[in-house]
């Protein structure tokens, strides 16, 4: 059996976009983004956005598509915390 790095940086990716999603929605259910940290969420996209820009220059696919994912889920985490930011 050969080992496959590409199959193993895919499941990487997909694993870590994902775990985004829990959090997305729970916000977007509660309407509260309370207890969700403004300034790692801001640091986070903004490495996020560079890992994107990487993949991007290295015509790394896997790298892009799932960076460009993670920034949109991350980036919709900000949002929410703006958006309720008056609710408890």
């Amino acid at each position: 059996m050969r080992f496959d790095a590409t199959l193993l940086g895919l499941i990487a990716a997909f694993c870590t976009t994902v775990a985004f999603i829990p959090q997305v929605l729970l916000i977007w259910r509660r309407k509260s983004a309370a207890g969700v940290s403004t300034g790692m969420y801001c640091v986070f996209c903004f490495g996020v956005l560079l890992w994107l820009i990487y993949g991007v220059i290295i015509e790394a696919w896997p790298i892009a598509i799932n960076n460009g994912i993670t920034l949109v889920l991350a980036c919709s985490v900000l949002v929410m915390k703006w958006a309720y930011r008056n609710n408890p």
